[in-house]
């Protein structure tokens, strides 16, 4: 009798565990499919199709939303319209502290740089240009290596910072959208080689 009282709880013990087990693999086949960052915002602004025709195009209409002259609103709805909604601007900037100096960057969503930036931009006027772009692209990766100048007036005979712009693209069907964009300044030591202020 003790023996198959022992046998029946092992029996009933084993059959728990595989119901919980089915269960939590049932579970884990019903996890919602993740929803891609476009597909998830149907409301976001629509691009003009002349932006977003190309690698370079799209990277012309950046640089030409965001610059202007003093006192000028920006057009942030076309600006939001060239990335997708998650998108990400990320300078890389130089930080002094006490342990001495190291690089850093700063995470931005698309409304985090329109709060930064649009402040400034209406103040003091900006127009930046690209001087020169290299693009590599693999399936939908698109990726461009733009060489940039900042300047406050279009007129202004020299750039009061130059830099590079790191955009990743998406290549969508017909048209492309920035998925990201990093950035990092020239400063003193830190020249922008010869090979990068021409398109090869």
């Amino acid at each position: 009798m003790r023996l198959r009282a022992a046998w029946m709880m092992l029996v009933l013990t084993l059959g728990w565990r595989g119901a919980g087990i089915a269960q939590s693999t049932s579970a884990a086949s019903a996890s919602p499919v993740a929803v891609g960052a476009i597909a998830g915002h149907p409301d976001w602004p629509v691009a003009k199709p002349a932006d977003v025709h190309s690698a370079d195009a799209i990277v012309a209409a950046v640089y030409d939303v965001i610059s202007g002259p003093k006192g000028q609103a920006r057009d942030w709805n076309r600006m939001r319209s060239l990335f997708v909604p998650d998108a990400r601007l990320i300078p890389i900037r130089s930080v002094d502290s006490s342990a001495g100096s190291h690089s850093d960057v700063t995470l931005l969503s698309i409304d985090g740089y329109i709060a930064r930036a649009s402040g400034r931009m209406a103040a003091d006027g900006f127009f930046e240009r690209s001087v020169a772009n290299r693009v590599e692209a693999f399936g939908n990766l698109v990726s461009v290596w733009s060489t940039y100048e900042s300047r406050h007036a279009r007129e202004d005979a020299n750039p009061f910072a130059r830099g590079i712009n790191s955009f990743q693209l998406l290549k969508d069907g017909d048209r492309f959208w920035v998925i990201q964009i990093t950035w990092d300044a020239e400063a003193p030591g830190k020249t922008i080689p010869a090979k990068y202020l021409s398109t090869p």
